[in-house]
């Protein structure tokens, strides 16, 4: 698992938790706060939209943007999130197995809320908590329905809650052997538009692909702004 040449040219650690927010009768990531139009260079930021949009582009088409879901004005949104109920883990991994890693610690949390009889309420996510040259830290965090008495499950699984603020979403469509790529044209998009970013970064899952190299995947990546 990578959080793609931002966080590892400048070597900065991530703290942070994870959010999500879910449409109670649909499968699909659809986060309910409002979309805000992403500022432009030295402009202030425009009100938000009317809540009950729904903030999620239409993946791009290869040709149309580039491919998987490069990020430009039309398949980048900002949002106002709010916290969640999530259960998480908290596990270290070297690059090269990365994305294995993050998919068992999903499964170890899968588990432990079926265990515990809870409802899960939306798609995964990874969240990057300290990075360097051979290995990162991580959470792997499933959201819930509701927040339960218990603080700890099974298999060192704890609850806890996602943190709210201001976050640009980007799309990645494709293999996760290529996601680096995506951070990089990320990295030239708020450069370009002059935003600076929080250095905090989520990846969710919308597949449930399980080996790098599946071009199937389908993820999101959500970008913290100052």
């Amino acid at each position: 698992m990578r959080i793609g040449s931002i966080n590892r040219s400048l070597g900065v650690e991530l703290a942070f938790g994870l959010f999500l927010a879910v449409l109670a009768a649909q499968p699909e990531p659809v986060f309910a706060q409002n979309p805000v139009a992403a500022p432009a260079a030295g402009g202030a930021t425009p009100a938000p939209v009317s809540p009950g949009v729904n903030a999620k582009p239409a993946p791009t088409t290869p040709g149309e943007t580039g491919s998987k879901g490069v990020p430009d004005d039309s398949s980048a949104v900002t949002l106002e999130l709010t916290s969640r109920p999530v259960a998480f883990t908290s596990a270290t991994a070297e690059w090269a197995d990365g994305f294995k890693s993050v998919v068992g610690e999903i499964a170890k949390v899968d588990a432990a809320i079926k265990k515990a009889g809870l409802t899960p309420a939306g798609h995964p996510f990874a969240v990057f908590l300290a990075t360097d040259d051979k290995s990162f830290q991580f959470q792997a965090m499933v959201p819930l329905a509701g927040k339960p008495e218990a603080t700890d499950l099974a298999d060192g699984v704890k609850i806890g809650e996602s943190p709210s603020g201001k976050a640009m979403k980007f799309l990645h469509r494709g293999a996760y052997d290529d996601i680096d790529s995506t951070y990089d044209l990320i990295t030239a998009f708020l450069d370009e538009k002059g935003l600076e970013s929080q250095n905090r970064f989520v990846e969710e899952y919308l597949t449930d692909t399980t080996e790098p190299d599946d071009a199937s995947l389908e993820a999101d990546i959500y970008v913290f702004l100052k």
